[in-house]
């Protein structure tokens, strides 16, 4: 991706993230730079930027179609496979597995994670051997603690998720504290924000939340506490309980003839 600032003047040129002054140090390139062209020079710095990470023993699934902005440190043995984006400001340790399409910005990702396709990462921190994706956003924060799984269509926001805890799919989890071996049901929100305030959520370590919960904050789930599937929680739950508020389910018998007998009438 090329920027011009000034035309006609390639002193001018950002290429991938970084002014062409960078890339010139770099490549060390003789004499008036205004010989290449852009897409030359574009060229020339994509060449640079693989040679350099193959010499780390980086591996590229796709040499034609990645963007990184500048060098950021990228460790021994990931792999980052077509489509992906890493700016400059993001730090990758060793073996880490970058699946297609994925964006990762100003973020840590520690060794041997695992990175699923089209997964968003931005001003967060990936601790080691976790599992984000596909689909999941992380942002404005977001801690994975080590061994953590974060599955799709899961967004996080200034969160806190602890070590070995799951949250795998159709999830909401913003301004929380969520501890370890916490499981997170299906279609869980925390309802963080009241207009005003963005208020907090807290999930003690070995909690269960159901699926399709609502966490109505601030409110606290205690350690070892069970949340019942379809509950809204708007009150502190104590340890070792079950939560459970949802009305009661009504069958109300011969209904469906009924109201098809009004609509023939």
């Amino acid at each position: 991706m090329i920027k011009k600032t000034q035309k006609n003047n390639n002193s001018k040129l950002l290429i991938r993230g970084e002014n062409i002054s960078f890339w010139l140090e770099n490549l060390k390139i003789n004499g008036n730079i205004n010989r290449f062209s852009p897409r030359e020079i574009e060229n020339i710095v994509v060449d640079y930027q693989i040679n350099h990470y193959l010499s780390v023993h980086v591996i590229f699934n796709d040499y034609s179609n990645f963007y990184i902005e500048g060098l950021p440190e990228i460790g021994e043995g990931t792999s980052i496979s077509t489509g992906v984006f890493i700016n400059k400001k993001s730090v990758l340790g060793k073996d880490i597995k970058i699946f297609p399409n994925c964006y990762i910005e100003n973020s840590i990702i520690e060794d041997s994670s695992v990175i699923l396709p089209s997964s968003v990462i931005r001003d967060s921190h990936i601790k080691s051997r976790t599992m984000i994706g596909p689909y999941s956003h992380l942002r404005n924060g977001a801690v994975i603690e080590q061994g953590a799984k974060v599955g799709n269509f899961v967004e996080m926001k200034k969160t806190i998720f602890g070590r070995d805890s799951k949250a795998m799919h159709l999830s909401y989890l913003g301004d929380s504290d969520i501890g370890s071996n916490v499981n997170i049901g299906a279609g869980t929100i925390t309802c963080n924000y009241d207009g005003i305030n963005k208020n907090p959520t807290t999930i003690k370590n070995g909690v269960f939340i159901g699926s399709g919960t609502e966490l109505i904050a601030p409110v606290t789930i205690e350690e070892n506490s069970y949340v019942a599937a379809g509950s809204t929680i708007n009150a502190d739950v104590p340890s070792d309980s079950l939560a459970i508020a949802r009305e009661r389910q009504r069958i109300i018998k011969g209904w469906t003839k009924r109201k098809r007998k009004q609509k023939s009438d």
